[in-house]
């Protein structure tokens, strides 16, 4: 069966902060661009944002570049790449100041210049106090961001194919990436979108989690997409968890409500997190906090009639502070846990927030193969993208950061890369859209299958009891299996819903085939890696004078590559080499 096909320079999957921000790259050089996305762009997650952008532009008191460099290494426990970590925080002001230009509305201020407000793991001087670095829309800043992205890809003439879902890479013999296959949600249609690049800005995958803080739209499809198509995805171990989600809701608080002052406390009314990080308290990094949140409920100080939650206090704070800085959080607080925080303080518990790992890229943006190479044709940014500069933990505010530098320099990259190519698009091999197809007749003819909705849930539970915040061994292996058994029930679902309005069983079963990769990979890393790092904490790996924090730097400083094939697991060292500074040399992690 053949489908039609559309031809493009660049095709861009995903239209959140990373994929317009490498729109805005393409369609301003000339270059004819396409961008595929599930939603209207306005409407992807990067929306939900709310604290702030890091950036090291000193309108509030001292910073350095070289400041935020070490504070993210040091957030990474040492696992991110420490060119592309130079990279992203010598590039933060200029890509800030550069969307301020675009026409977003920071904060100001008294002077006129960009709020900036603390966050956790920012500190000044390398490590000595926090430091106000997160440039701040009030607590809407992803979507102040989005818009302003938006608009700026309006005034670019940017084509969007909006409410189209990309389904599988198309790659030919070479390895040369040609495009997807994608399918228009509201009609069923399956198109070849065929581009001389292919730029994968698809977010995360937060929906393998039972309690998280994604959408549901974050289902992973491109790492599914990439991990088909033979591209191995790097530390996928590695989940934050944040630490303030609205307990029952799992609907994220911003850590800039700590970083105006909140305070988190246990049963007693204790601030607890003196104890855990006497020096950055309620600021210190986010895997930090969610331990330490998490220790308080186990050990019997947590609130409410089932212990389950501890709280964040603001009722300290001025009423007009909290109606000009966090006037979001109020909303969300009145609706989801329903408490004025003016009033009370707001239940909270660790929640799914953001993958570390993703499709392994370097600092310009490109998709890298095993030996390092550059996929010819094939670019990621964004949460789908692993470059890496958030290793096992990513500090607050460096993900809206990652969007603007990543996505801008996948754009570069795609500029530059084109302009020695042929100038006539390389053909599609033969049958390249056989697999998508037959994948796309089996869900039609299946019958007496499993159901999509029960086959999720299983998923979104196993991964939630086995890798959860803090992870046991016979858990992990337990989980490995449990995980290889519902991928077979997902190799059998069958759509209940046949009609072809809007497609919606149709696509949550679509969407469940890329979950599941990822929660294979999460589960099978994470129990591979025999030690505690960042995000990824083990009971079996606990804090030792010769591994502190459970940190095994002789045998695991090094990156997990996990292949589809086989869940073949290998390893690739960690890059210590910054680009023209000394590297931050390894040591015990402490706040």
């Amino acid at each position: 069966m053949s489908i039609p096909v559309r031809k493009f320079d660049a095709v861009i999957v995903g239209a959140g902060g990373a994929g317009l921000r490498a729109a805005i790259q393409l369609s301003e050089a000339g270059l004819k661009t396409a961008v595929l996305s599930k939603v209207f762009p306005t409407r992807s997650h990067t929306v939900a944002a709310q604290g702030g952008v890091s950036a090291s532009l000193g309108n509030s008191e001292q910073d350095h570049w070289h400041w935020h460099m070490y504070d993210t290494v040091k957030g990474s426990d040492w696992l991110g790449d420490q060119d592309a970590i130079e990279f992203m925080c010598k590039k933060a002001p200029e890509v800030v100041v550069e969307l301020e230009h675009f026409g977003m509305p920071f904060d100001r201020t008294d002077e006129g210049k960009i709020y900036q407000r603390p966050f956790g793991g920012h500190m000044s001087n390398f490590g000595e106090k926090p430091v106000r670095r997160a440039c701040a829309a009030a607590d809407r800043t992803g979507h102040a961001m989005l818009h302003a992205l938006y608009q700026r890809n309006v005034r670019a003439n940017t084509q969007f194919f909006v409410e189209w879902m990309a389904l599988d890479l198309i790659r030919d013999e070479d390895g040369q990436v040609l495009g997807v296959i994608a399918l228009e949600m509201e009609t069923g249609e399956v198109v070849a979108f065929h581009a001389k690049s292919t730029i994968f800005a698809t977010g995360g995958a937060g929906r393998i989690f039972y309690s998280s803080t994604n959408a549901f739209i974050n289902t992973g499809d491109g790492l599914g997409m990439a991990a088909r198509a033979g591209i191995q995805l790097e530390d996928m171990e590695f989940w934050q968890f944040h630490p303030t989600g609205v307990a029952g809701a799992g609907v994220l608080i911003t850590e800039g409500v700590r970083g105006e002052g909140g305070i988190l406390r246990n049963s007693a009314g204790e601030r607890f997190m003196e104890r855990y990080a006497p020096n950055a308290k309620d600021l210190a990094s986010r895997d930090v906090v969610s331990r330490a949140m998490v220790t308080e409920i186990n050990e019997g100080r947590g609130c409410g009639p089932n212990k389950d939650f501890v709280l964040l206090d603001i009722t300290h704070l001025d009423p007009a502070t909290i109606m000009k800085r966090l006037p979001g959080i109020r909303e969300i607080s009145i609706q989801f846990a329903g408490i004025d925080p003016i009033k009370a303080p707001i239940p909270v518990v660790p929640t799914c927030h953001y993958q570390m790992g993703g499709i392994p890229t370097n600092y310009k943006g490109q998709v890298v193969n095993e030996a390092g190479e550059h996929v010819t044709g094939f670019y990621a940014a964004g949460e789908c993208a692993c470059a890496s500069v958030h290793g096992a933990n990513r500090l607050g505010t460096n993900s809206l950061l990652d969007l603007l530098v990543f996505g801008k320099s996948s754009g570069d990259s795609v500029i530059e890369d084109m302009a020695s190519m042929p100038k006539e698009h390389k053909p599609l091999p033969a049958g390249f859209a056989d697999k998508t197809l037959a994948r796309l007749s089996r869900l039609e003819n299946q019958t007496n299958g499993t159901s999509v909705n029960d086959t999720r849930l299983a998923m979104q539970r196993t991964m939630q009891n086995h890798c959860g915040v803090f992870r046991f061994k016979d858990k992990l292996e337990e989980g490995v299996q449990k995980i290889l058994e519902i991928e077979q029930q997902v190799a059998k679902t069958e759509i209940k819903d046949k009609s072809k309005v809007w497609n919606t069983a149709r696509v949550e079963a679509l969407e469940l085939d890329n979950l599941i990769e990822v929660a294979k990979a999460t589960m099978i890393c994470a129990n591979a890696r025999k030690e505690s790092r960042g995000a990824h904490v083990r009971d079996d790996a606990p804090d030792t004078p010769e591994m502190p924090n459970g940190r095994n730097d002789a045998e695991w400083h090094k990156h997990t590559m996990w292949s589809r094939d086989g869940n073949k697991l290998s390893y690739k060292p960690v890059n210590m080499k910054p680009l023209t500074v000394e590297t931050v040399a390894l040591k015990t992690r402490s706040y």
